[in-house]
């Protein structure tokens, strides 16, 4: 079986009819998405494209130079013997690296798994062997952690992942490869239908699932989520939050900035006292951030003394804002906040930027497209009127048809007719804009991360000195919602300390955005009439 053939098993695509109609409207374009950088190099090869801001940042990189530097890598990625259609882990942070490693992955049709800096060898083992990832990419350990140490792990655990690529100090593997694009030749253009990268789930239902973004909707995606920015060339994105998220990708991202020909800088240090001295020295028009490091930016604004006001477009989304949050950092930067609510599998709605400030504040935006299907639901698939709370229900040209490889998950988060159900628990009112009320799901979004619960729980549980475990998510005003971990411990609790188990997670490979914050010792659980743990009780007396 080659690559292209192998790449489709598990994939599901659009329904030819659905295909041939978005088409029709333009929507698909039917290009390969590195062609966004392509075209940009066209109209403007001297503008700047990339800064490297980060720890060990190199400078700017015109949209000529960064063209350059992708078919260096691209060229080194097939002299390698990389092939169209293999998938490979791609675990980089954010840096001029990242954004030209991308880019020749995309370019050369190789598939990359878009992991965060954060994830560890329990979800990187997980993804590589669900997709058949044949190499990883990762960094030396000059940011903290040792991605080596990680992918020597990784080569043990999952057979199908031969070679290793390592951005800096690569020791016993292989650097980032680079060579001469003229002396060798580049595979053509990808199928536009077929996936161009693999989003990772935020991890509703334990370890994370893989979503397979193609061509034709990731760019319709970034084209999109562009033109409600109001982006154009002059504009200047702070890429803040990591950047193999879709939100920084996507939403309108790098790929947005692509799609104008604007200005992209990468800063792998969110903080305001870093953050801050960027937008005055690049003149930063537009970031994205979660609600926690917005809270955080608007409080340091009264005492930093850097000048913000280039900041035309503060994009908040990842979890829900609260009202006097986002009033808070429209007073700190001068009504700039948008709220920007989706998810990696597709929907993204926006709040627009003529729409009354009113309604920035309380509601978390509309559909981006007229093509995007809504549908909010009762428990039993019922739709609700306009003002009731239900699931919301998503079906459209951007949005997936199914996780890949994952029959068990599709069963449970598709319909039959092609509808993905999010999760969300959401209100629709008469201006068409979402108001996000709850979940379905039992997720805990802490600091814009989605953490499922039985992860940690299922992890916590081979602890020996555990006997039973619940993990709730709390309200807590800095980061949405706070990870706390009851434990029924099996004798004596005194090593159940939240060091101790934390240490313990990190040790079993959990991401450190999985951690407990709290850890509370309990007799026994509370149950509910059938026996399971009853989360609803233990979160109203633990909230109470």
């Amino acid at each position: 079986m080659n690559a292209i053939t192998d790449l489709t098993t598990g994939f599901r695509p659009h329904p030819d009819h659905a295909a041939r109609r978005y088409r029709e409207v333009g929507v698909f374009d039917d290009r390969p998405l590195w062609d966004l950088l392509r075209r940009a190099v066209e109209q403007s090869p001297d503008a700047p494209a990339v800064t490297d801001a980060s720890i060990d940042g190199h400078g700017t990189l015109s949209y000529a130079e960064y063209q350059a530097a992708v078919d260096r890598r691209a060229a080194g990625f097939v002299h390698a013997g990389l092939q169209p259609g293999q998938r490979i882990i791609l675990q980089l942070n954010n840096s001029a690296a990242f954004a030209i490693t991308l880019l020749a992955l995309l370019r050369i049709g190789v598939v990359p798994v878009m992991t965060l800096p954060a994830h560890r060898i329990s979800e990187i083992a997980h993804l590589a062997d669900r997709s058949g990832a044949v190499a990883y990419i990762g960094e030396d350990g000059r940011r903290g952690f040792d991605y080596r140490a990680l992918a020597a792990d990784l080569r043990t655990q999952v057979p199908t992942v031969e070679r290793v690529f390592i951005d800096g100090d690569a020791g016993e593997f292989a650097a980032l490869p680079d060579a001469d694009p003229t002396t060798i030749s580049l595979p053509d253009a990808a199928d536009p239908d077929l996936p161009a990268l693999f989003l990772v789930s935020g991890g509703t239902t334990g370890l994370p699932k893989l979503i397979a973004r193609t061509h034709n909707d990731y760019a319709f995606n970034a084209r999109r989520s562009a033109s409600i920015a109001e982006l154009s060339s002059a504009d200047t994105y702070l890429v803040a939050l990591p950047g193999a998220h879709n939100f920084p990708l996507c939403c309108p991202g790098l790929f947005g900035m692509l799609s104008v020909g604007g200005h992209t800088v990468f800063t792998d240090v969110p903080s305001p006292d870093a953050t801050f001295e960027l937008i005055e020295r690049y003149r930063i028009t537009v970031t994205s951030l979660v609600p926690a490091l917005a809270q955080l930016w608007a409080v340091a604004s009264e005492w930093e003394p850097a000048d913000l006001s280039s900041l035309r477009l503060l994009q908040v989304g990842g979890a829900k804002i609260s009202r006097t949050d986002a009033q808070a950092c429209d007073a700190a930067f001068g009504d700039v906040v948008q709220q920007v609510f989706g998810m990696a599998e597709g929907l993204i709605c926006y709040t627009r930027l003529d729409d009354p400030r009113a309604t920035v504040h309380t509601a978390q935006g509309r559909p981006m497209s007229e093509h995007d299907e809504l549908r909010i639901v009762d428990a039993d698939d019922n739709e609700v009127p306009d003002g009731t709370d239900g699931e919301l229900l998503v079906r459209g040209p951007y949005t997936i048809r199914g996780y890949y490889r994952a029959d068990e998950h599709n069963a449970r988060s598709f319909t039959e007719d092609g509808f993905y159900r999010s999760g969300d628990q959401v209100r629709r009112l008469p201006s068409g804009h979402l108001v996000v009320t709850g979940r379905i799901k039992a997720t805990i979004v802490r600091a814009g991360e989605n953490v499922a619960a039985d992860d940690i729980e299922e992890t916590l549980l081979m602890h020996p000195e555990i006997s039973q475990v619940a993990v709730i998510g709390l309200s807590d005003e800095v980061l949405g919602e706070k990870i706390c971990a009851i434990v029924v411990p099996r004798g004596r609790s005194a090593g159940l300390t939240l060091p101790t188990l934390r240490a313990f997670l990190t040790d079993h490979g959990l991401a450190s955005f999985k951690l407990p914050d709290t850890v509370v010792i309990k007799s026994q659980l509370p149950v509910t009439a059938v026996g399971k743990i009853d989360k609803v009780a233990l979160r109203t007396e633990l909230e109470g």
